[in-house]
């Protein structure tokens, strides 16, 4: 923790020490033992604890923090020009070849997976990693490279995941500045135009359906990237609409998004903000508001293994790509801005700055000029038999907008709770290694199906009203059942709750203090049948 005491850091060094710190962490993940079959594997509970029988793909995405820490001279980086960084950062990118599958793919979740997300993050990573340690040009290294590239240049995964799409274009880009070969001009202008398509009127790119400022930033990090790289694909505007986007969720207080977007991540990558700046100042604006988290200390924490290495590169390249002229900060907007086709909305008036996602259930977050106020994700009914019903699924509607209120309705959903079981696992690796190695998209849509898009409709209905008061808002929720209350056995409202499998969502930031608003004592109190109602003020010194 920083030291309060203290004077504050300047951005550019918050981001090299926020990522030095993450180096011990990531050295520990790796197996460094020249020796092993396993050396250079960044997979702890495969190669360590043995809870895995396969490797985590993904994890050799490591090689490029420590590639990075190797190769730039930051403040305070005992690691820059250590030999045996190095040696481990290549080991990294060998063991990425030795336990790729015979196309080049790797899995990520389970066997046989053929993961485009994991092979592409783990591709970008490689391909940087060994520009930067000069060693693009091992046989064994430029192989593995190429075989990557070819996979992902022709498989496309199941769902519209832009960020993903965004590494694939990069990642063929790349290759073919590095091996110079018409080979991948095609794919790479098939890409691109697949990416620009999925690219909405308002500037956001399509996570599932609907627009993640989190996953924006990363995918707006990887364009701006290609543009310098490839000017020719056309991306540098489409990139210049998605920052114009992206500016309305970043809040007061430096944080971004969150619970009430399509995946609820906390997510914020800098770099693309940086290289952007060079033309384009609102990035720039932008990362001077977003890096004030990382300044005090109050970002939010990624060190989950399957995440952290995403933002640890993210912040080393910011500070290498770190733009020294930077324009003047503006005033806090003032006035409402809704993006129907996102579902998300941003009121502000003087001392209070409302942002929602209508389809969420009116999930929100309420902030003054500075801080977070609070909050809210929406009335959630735990049954006695286990089951959650939640208010922010997908499909509520803005059934009311004016100047001073708004009015969110619609029918709550039973929350995504599937667990893995011994009998489970032991169906999902039979099945893997049958049928499912041959048709891995298949079993994707399946469990995307389960944990992340599909939606059941619960008993109950809800209705949430904002009235505007002064310096804040008001919220009366509504719940109404549909055959009464039996089998509930708790109520309540939650600040930071989801509900779907994303899996860079659900992590612990400061803000996230807030208590939960136990409402089971009035919900015992009620007719059978009656409404659950509950009425809030927030701001305005309350």
């Amino acid at each position: 923790m920083t030291d309060p005491a203290a004077a504050p850091l300047m951005p550019r060094d918050a981001l090299a020490l926020r990522a030095l710190a993450e180096i011990p962490k990531i050295l520990t993940l790796q197996d460094r033992t020249p020796v092993s079959p396993t050396y250079g594997c960044f997979d702890r509970a495969y190669w360590h604890y043995r809870m895995m029988d396969f490797p985590c793909g993904m994890s050799q995405e490591f090689v490029l923090p420590l590639a990075l820490a190797w190769a730039l001279d930051m403040p305070g980086n005992r690691w820059f020009g250590d030999p045996a960084l190095r040696e481990w950062a290549i080991a990294g990118i060998r063991f990425a070849a030795r336990s790729a599958h015979a196309d080049g793919s790797c899995d990520d979740y389970y066997p046989f997976e053929r993961a485009a997300g994991a092979a592409a993050f783990s591709l970008y990573a490689a391909l940087r990693a060994a520009d930067l340690l000069d060693c693009a040009g091992d046989p064994e290294i430029a192989a593995f490279l190429r075989l990557r590239g070819r996979w992902l240049a022709h498989h496309k995964e199941s769902g519209r995941l832009s960020n993903h799409e965004a590494l694939i274009v990069n990642c063929l880009a790349r290759l073919r500045a590095l091996t110079g070969a018409a080979e991948w001009d095609r794919p790479l202008a098939e890409r691109a135009a697949r990416l620009k398509s999925w690219q909405d009127a308002e500037g956001w790119f399509d996570e599932y359906g609907g627009a993640d400022p989190g996953y924006l930033s990363l995918t707006i990090g990887l364009m701006a990237e290609t543009d310098r790289l490839r000017p020719d694909l056309g991306l540098r505007e489409p990139c210049a609409r998605a920052i114009a986007f992206i500016d309305h969720f970043v809040h007061p207080d430096g944080s971004a998004g969150g619970e009430y977007t399509s995946r609820g991540t906390r997510n914020f990558f800098p770099h693309g903000f940086e290289i952007a700046g060079a033309w384009n100042e609102a990035a720039l604006r932008i990362n001077d508001r977003a890096l004030t988290m990382l300044q005090h200390d109050r970002h939010p924490c990624y060190a989950d293994d399957h995440i952290v290495g995403h933002h640890v590169w993210s912040w080393m390249t910011s500070w290498a790509e770190w733009q020294h002229m930077r324009p003047a900060p503006q005033p806090l907007p003032q006035g409402r801005i809704h993006f129907p086709s996102a579902r998300l909305l941003a009121d502000h008036a003087p001392g209070s700055h409302l942002f929602l996602g209508t389809s969420r259930g009116g999930a929100f977050k309420l902030f003054g000029d500075r801080a977070l106020i609070h909050s809210d994700t929406g009335p959630t009914l735990a049954t006695d038999t286990g089951k959650v019903a939640v208010t922010h699924l997908e499909g509520s509607v803005l059934a009311e907008e004016g100047p001073d209120t708004l009015v969110i309705e619609g029918r709550m959903a039973w929350a995504k709770s599937a667990r893995l079981t011994p009998a489970k696992s032991v169906i999902l690796r039979v099945l893997m290694l049958g049928f499912g190695r041959f048709f891995p998209d298949l079993v994707r849509r399946m469990l995307q199906a389960v944990l992340v898009t599909g939606r059941k409709d619960a008993p109950f209905t809800f209705r949430r009203i904002f009235t505007r008061v002064p310096d804040g808002w008001a919220v009366r929720d509504e719940v109404r059942p549909d055959r009464g209350w039996q089998g509930i056995a708790r109520a309540g409202i939650s600040g930071f709750q989801t509900s779907t499998t994303t899996i860079m969502a659900r992590v612990w930031a400061p803000d996230q203090a807030q208590p939960w608003h136990d409402c089971t004592d009035a919900l015992a109190a009620l007719p059978d049948g009656a409404p659950l109602i509950v009425e809030r003020r927030f701001g305005g010194g309350q």
